[in-house]
């Protein structure tokens, strides 16, 4: 079984090509090893993303396939994630710092994680690492995983490494691959353009 030759998203206007190429793989090698630099480079973008009033409000776990964090991020993850996840070289959650030290609250943090983390996942794919973003997952379990204070929160796990053969993989997973890529036009999410 193979994956469609092309994922380029068709876009309605023109985009960077990282843009319109990159997209959320559910299929990774299982036995790739992480390109560090390309790593470093993904993080290093993610850290000069944009935040309110510079506050940087994004914190990171960074979890290599093999060790104990990796394995205690992959049973938090809700069910059919667990399925394909753990063949990631990489798993991170991404954490916004929702109140400082002080417990002055940070309203812009979770905005500004989420800059972070398409930062990280456009320069990953720019670099040749493949990722997902995941969304099911149990929170709390993983803030109890790594004894996270309740002013850290995790929002997304992303998945990285390297792009897996199809072929190894369960026929479900191949057809959302496979699924066409869509998205809305424009005109519907813009509700007013005067």
């Amino acid at each position: 079984m193979s994956l469609i030759a092309t994922r380029t998203a068709s876009t309605e206007a023109p985009i960077l090509d990282v843009l319109a190429e990159r997209w959320s793989t559910r299929i990774f090698d299982p036995a790739a090893v992480i390109d560090e630099g390309a790593l470093a480079s993904a993080l290093e973008a993610a850290r000069w993303a944009p935040s309110a009033s510079n506050t940087q409000p994004t914190h990171y776990i960074v979890a290599r396939r093999g060790g104990e964090a990796h394995a205690a991020i992959v049973v938090t993850l809700a069910g059919f994630n667990q399925a394909w996840a753990g063949d990631a070289s990489v798993l991170i959650p991404v954490l916004a710092e929702t109140a400082d030290e002080t417990g002055a609250p940070r309203p812009w943090a979770l905005y500004d994680a989420g800059q972070a983390a398409a930062h990280f996942t456009v320069q990953a794919h720019a670099v040749g690492l493949y990722t997902h973003q995941l969304g099911g997952f149990d929170v709390e379990a993983v803030r109890a995983a790594f004894a996270l204070d309740e002013r850290f929160r995790p929002i997304t796990i992303i998945a990285v490494g390297s792009l897996g053969d199809p072929a190894a993989a369960s026929v479900a997973i191949v057809d959302r691959e496979n699924a066409p890529r869509q998205r809305r036009p424009i005109a519907d999410s813009v509700l007013l353009d005067a």
